[in-house]
């Protein structure tokens, strides 16, 4: 459905740098401090600048952005083994970053494995267990109130174990990641999906699992996949209503939710310098959307703006000096290119239930016409991590105010969430909140909310088919109110908002008038906005809480009795045994994700209590046998039940089990919580004809068998009623596959090829019970 006269793909395409790349410097800047909280953690560019130079010698060729940053981070540049999409690299990334819902398995996780303190820079911000409902002053009074015992833990924890803490207020991780930690070249790892948000000051940051945490926290190098290399050539230049959320769609829409798995996604050309850096980091937030490893723009005059706006002068300046090794060399190639004129790109809303199903907004009335998507707009959402950027406000409110001005008001529901405390009180200051409020909308506080399901929506019944417009990231079904029917739309904050004025899906603000209330038409005009803030941000509240100078008096405690935490205990060691005769608790049928594995909302409050957030696991999958959801076939018992209360009564009689798949299972979120379940209520392995990247990795560090059918026509040979042996696993080991016996009720078998993606690392995980039972055993 895209532009063909916008975009086109390339393959295998090696393609011209920035002009006056040089191919080496002598030396890099020095003692630049990381972050203003973190006055004596400094910058290493110097490691990127050595690790390069023996890279290029190994190679002989040019490299691409994200090789430079990847390869400059490597633990061992000289022994390596470096093949795009084969070797597995051994890292050393500079930051860790975790939003509360994940911290509270991570540090748990930290805790058990018996190290004094982290090991890299680190932090916690509270950002998703707010949930919206009245408004910010008390939908936060009601947060605190509710999650005290959570933010104590985290509290204590952080102050134990010398991490800074983001307090609940403070806003949205990647906001505040932004705004203070990312810088050029960093990598960076975070414990939700969306952590590439940083690409937009040129990080490459990664979206990993709590497990994968615990490995840099504790000081090992962390692994990943060689990521292949996919380029996003922009030319031409942003005008009118299109915005840096268009380029994203549009990428979406061209690659799919799959399409950047096992890749980095890595913008260059000539239209890079008419994005500004938060722009940027809209487009890398969203490339969780295609599956992306992450996304990376190159260093920009646009990033030494916004790094000097945000009090990071130093920074800005040392990575001026270093840009040569912050873009792609001349002739670096590419596995795909995708071309995109940005003068030629109109605004998109991608969805409903997908955000790679992309309409141009010029086609989006009589789209919906056709496809029998609900007319009126319930609710129109902007803000969240993906936009709610200075530039982003102030070109929302510019179509506000044109419209207050004119006599309107909105016609859907219209809502705002602040990503940042900084954000809040800036935009409160300039006036830009007030434009908002007078135009009928209601402002919430600086979290996650509706973008996460943390929205207590009173208007809808669940059941009842509706349309919303957002411009977050994700719109799979329910995700953002809990109703199925919910049509869910992404697009930009303009768009939005001048949508919420409209009504209807039946309006499109760049042609049709509405009338005002005295009669006349009225017609928007192209938005406008400021890249920052003409009098500097206001950094509102302080809300950061600095590890204290003596930790050893600080005291963690977690009560035997808590509904909301629970110390881990550790998984049983694999037996040695191969798989025999197991049942399938489920054969999922369709599209998976990590919502319907774990789902959030309601259940986020257990995050940190692994029995009780057990509860949810796959009860969103549609099982094959029926159709429906949460309910499946006891294989010993006949009765239907739901799909943990069935995997409880396996796990009681000692039974293993096997979950079947789809294609892309667990896209999605990096919540691990949907591996942890599967592998605390006794299931041995997952097999689907493929995996999201993220997922298929946490199921691995918790000791399970994230396998593959060689032939995905595999999956239809399988029954629900079947019982399943996985032969081989005495001899497991990289590349070699593994045999699947599948014994019909009537005594028939068939042995099925399955394959693996373990090298010898990941293989220990598995003997060992999960990655965690490795570290401590290293520690001990």
């Amino acid at each position: 459905m895209f532009s063909r006269s916008a975009a086109r793909v390339l393959k295998n395409s090696a393609v011209g740098g920035v002009a006056g790349f040089r191919r080496s410097m002598a030396t890099a800047p020095q003692k630049v401090p990381m972050s203003v909280h973190e006055p004596s953690k400094y910058i290493n560019y110097q490691r990127i600048e050595d690790n390069l130079e023996i890279v290029r010698k190994r190679l002989n060729r040019p490299l691409t952005l994200s090789e430079k940053i990847i390869y400059g981070h490597l633990d061992n540049a000289a022994e390596q083994d470096i093949q795009r999409g084969v070797s597995y690299l051994q890292l050393r990334p500079d930051r860790v970053v975790c939003q509360d819902a994940t911290a509270q398995m991570a540090l748990l996780q930290f805790m058990s494995a018996g190290i004094p303190e982290v090991a890299v820079p680190s932090s916690v911000h509270c950002d998703h267990l707010i949930l919206g409902e009245n408004g910010a002053e008390s939908d936060l009074a009601r947060a605190k109130d509710v999650n005290k015992e959570v933010y104590d833990f985290l509290a204590t924890t952080c102050a134990k174990y010398n991490l800074g803490f983001w307090g609940p207020g403070s806003g949205i991780i990647h906001q505040i990641v932004i705004e203070n930690y990312a810088f050029p070249g960093a990598l960076i790892i975070g414990t939700d999906s969306h952590t590439p948000n940083g690409g937009g000051l040129g990080a490459a940051a990664i979206g990993v699992g709590g497990a994968d945490a615990v490995d840099v926290m504790a000081g090992i190098p962390w692994e990943l996949k060689c990521p292949k290399a996919i380029g996003i050539k922009l030319t031409g230049r942003l005008n009118g209503w299109t915005s840096p959320k268009d380029i994203i769609l549009e990428v979406a829409g061209i690659l799919t939710v799959k399409g950047g798995t096992g890749a980095i996604v890595e913008y260059f050309g000539p239209g890079v310098d008419s994005v500004s850096a938060t722009g940027m980091g809209t487009v890398c937030n969203m490339g969780a959307e295609i599956g992306a490893t992450t996304s990376v723009f190159p260093f920009t005059e646009s990033m030494h703006r916004y790094l000097v706006s945000t009090k990071r002068p130093e920074i800005a300046e040392a990575s001026r000096q270093f840009a040569h090794n912050l873009r792609a060399d001349e002739g670096a190639r590419y596995d795909e290119v995708v071309e995109i004129n940005l003068s030629e790109l109109e605004p998109r809303l991608n969805g409903p239930f997908t955000p790679d199903l992309m309409t141009p907004l010029s086609k989006f009335k009589d789209t919906a016409k056709e496809k029998d998507w609900p007319e009126d707009i319930s609710a129109c959402l902007i803000g969240s991590c993906t936009n709610s950027s200075y530039e982003d406000m102030t070109r929302a409110a510019s179509l506000a105010k044109e419209a207050l001005d004119a006599g309107l008001k909105v016609k859907s529901s219209f809502i705002v969430t602040p990503g940042s405390e900084q954000i809040r009180a800036t935009t409160e200051r300039d006036g830009i909140l007030e434009i908002f409020r007078n135009a009928g909308g209601s402002i919430l506080a600086n979290a996650c909310g509706p973008c996460i399901g943390q929205w207590a929506r009173h208007d809808i019944k669940k059941g009842d088919r509706n349309t919303i417009i957002t411009s977050y990231n994700r719109n799979f079904t329910g995700r953002n109110d809990g109703n199925p029917a919910t049509h869910g739309f992404v697009a930009s904050p303009e768009v939005v908002t001048a949508m919420a004025f409209g009504g209807s899906t039946n309006f499109d603000p760049l042609t049709d008038t509405l009338t005002t209330p005295s009669g006349k038409p009225f017609k928007f005009t192209p938005p406008n906005g400021s890249e920052l803030p003409s009098r500097g941000f206001d950094a509102g509240q302080d809300t950061y809480q600095a590890p204290p100078a003596n930790r050893d008096q600080v005291s963690v405690k977690v009560s035997p009795e808590s509904q909301r935490l629970q110390l881990l205990q550790p998984f049983k060691p694999w037996d040695g045994k191969d798989i025999e005769n197991v049942p399938i608790l489920i054969k999922v049928k369709g599209k998976c994700t990590t919502d319907h594995i774990s789902m959030a909302g309601p259940w986020l409050k257990y995050r940190g209590h692994l029995d009780n957030i057990s509860n949810n696991m796959l009860i969103g999958a549609t099982n094959s046998e029926n159709g429906e959801a949460n309910k499946v076939r006891n294989q010993v018992t006949g009765e239907f039940d739901a799909v943990p209360a069935t995997a409880r009564y396996y796990k009681a009689h000692n039974i293993p089990w096997i979950v079947i798949g789809d294609e892309n299972y667990g896209e999605g979120s990096s919540r691990e919580h949907a591996a942890m379940s599967v592998r605390f209520l006794g299931g041995a392995a997952v097999i689907v004809k493929s995996f999201a990247r993220i997922h298929e990795t946490n199921l691995k560090k918790q000791g399970l068998l994230p396998l593959t059918f060689n032939n995905p026509k595999d999956y239809d040979r399988i029954n629900p009623e079947d019982k399943l042996s996985i032969l081989g696993l005495k001899d497991l080991a990289p590349g070699k596959s593994l045999t699947l016996r599948v014994t019909k009720p009537s005594g028939e078998s068939i042995d099925i090829v399955v394959d693996h993606t373990f090298n010898e690392n990941q293989i220990t995980w598995f003997h060992a019970g999960s990655a965690l039972n490795e570290i401590a055993k290293s520690n001990k």
